[in-house]
């Protein structure tokens, strides 16, 4: 039997197939590379938002099209989505053989192949590139958002426990990581249920100490009560990047208050000085949702202002999506998608000013470039301020890949390199290898 896995959604997501892949290879069954080659098809599904629920029900009737031909045996559904509606699922799409929830690695094995032994020996097979591993160090959320349906999904807020991690750590280095990106529904809450309080900076110091990875990111870090003891770490340990990815979703107190957020602009601006203070170089990305219900223009014009002032050096953004069960439901979805998508490039017009300033002021300098891939004669890379696949790329000109290449200078996916910076654009760099 060939085995074939569609990931969906965020990259908490991908850790879980992973560890899935692994549990089917420890049990001897082949991991087809693509649809066409396999017999059974497992979709890890998203349900945070609309468009995320949408991609999921469309991935699926294609893969029921696909059975309805011959093409597939089986047909398994898991992750959030299935989770979450996973009886309307099964009255809806008859096809499907079998539907699971989050984390459903043992059932999903049985109900594959029934006469296979399970043993959970924690086996993963990484599916990004060779040169960085995501790694979840907690699972679940107790935060109350009010639009937020991940409890809903993925439970309470459970953390890995540190000893685990670090081995971890060590075997995905030794398997060719050289950066590792901590990924959770809220980084900062690391160790409080286990432990008794935030370990998020201990944990940090382990992995710095001893997973041996070159480049280590901090994604997810909620901003309410954020633990300020990880930034003499961040500032003091060279493999640890100077890089804070924290989801702050609005910068309006009224917004923010109606959201749950537990934080207002004014203290959320006191923590980007300190974080500022504390580690001068760091690279803040965040995201903000627009068309919230009870957002007005005010709202829009205060999150702008914020951004004016604030200059992060990354943020992305997403329109409201009204979900099921959550406290916000109740609101109801009153801002009309095209009052959204307006309010939604007007604030990336003003962020795509922002980061072309920024890029325009790295001109000159000599930035450390982890390399990506070699495409159409062009090495492409990331420095220490763009996680992997949400930001910046930096080119390494043309003319100058192909001259090196052909000086016999062997570089591949996984080196580092010193690059100097001479043009810029939005959201890319170029230059060429000093």
């Amino acid at each position: 039997m060939k085995v074939h896995i569609v990931t969906l959604g965020c990259s908490k997501n991908t850790v879980d197939s992973e560890i899935l892949a692994g549990h089917l290879r420890a049990n001897n069954l082949d991991l087809a590379t693509d649809v066409e080659e396999a017999d059974t098809l497992i979709i890890n599904t998203c349900g945070f938002i609309d468009q995320a629920k949408q991609e999921s029900i469309d991935t699926i009737l294609e893969a029921v099209e696909l059975k309805k031909q011959g093409a597939l045996q089986q047909i398994v559904v898991a992750g959030c989505l299935s989770e979450r509606y996973g009886d309307d699922l099964r009255n809806e799409i008859k096809e499907v053989d079998h539907f699971f929830g989050t984390e459903a690695y043992e059932g999903i094995i049985k109900a594959i192949s029934p006469n296979l032994k399970y043993t959970l020996l924690g086996e993963r097979i990484v599916s990004t590139p060779k040169h960085y591993a995501y790694m979840k160090i907690s699972e679940g959320c107790d935060h109350p958002c009010s639009f937020c349906a991940i409890p809903l999904m993925r439970g309470k807020h459970r953390s890995t426990p540190m000893e685990q991690l670090v081995a971890s750590s060590k075997q995905l280095v030794a398997s060719g990581a050289k950066e590792l990106v901590l990924v959770a529904q809220d980084l900062t809450y690391y160790g409080l249920d286990i432990y008794g309080e935030r370990k998020l900076a201990d944990l940090l110091r382990a992995l710095s100490d001893e997973s041996g990875a070159e480049w280590i990111r901090c994604m997810y870090a909620y901003p309410s009560k954020f633990p300020t003891d990880i930034l003499p770490v961040i500032r003091e340990r060279r493999n640890i990047c100077s890089y804070i990815d924290m989801p702050m979703q609005h910068a309006s107190d009224n917004v923010l208050k109606s959201m749950r957020r537990g934080i207002t602009r004014r203290t959320t601006e006191a923590l980007l000085d300190t974080i500022r203070n504390e580690v001068p170089n760091v690279t803040l990305r965040s995201t903000f949702i627009i068309g919230y219900p009870n957002e007005t223009e005010a709202d829009i014009e205060e999150l702008m202002s914020f951004l004016d002032k604030q200059q992060l050096d990354r943020a992305g953004v997403f329109s409201y999506s009204q979900e099921d069960d959550t406290y916000a439901h109740i609101l109801g979805d009153p801002v009309p998608q095209e009052i959204k998508e307006d309010r939604i490039t007007r604030v990336m017009e003003l962020q795509r000013t922002i980061s072309q300033e920024k890029n325009q002021k790295k001109i000159g300098t000599v930035q450390r470039v982890l390399i990506e891939e070699f495409i159409e004669g062009e090495w492409m890379g990331r420095t220490e301020a763009d996680a992997p696949e949400v930001d910046h790329t930096v080119y390494v000109s043309e003319a100058t890949s192909f001259k090196l290449q052909a000086s016999g200078f062997k570089l591949k996916a996984g080196d580092f390199i010193d690059v100097e910076i001479n043009d810029a654009a939005e959201f890319d760099l170029f230059g060429t290898p000093v």
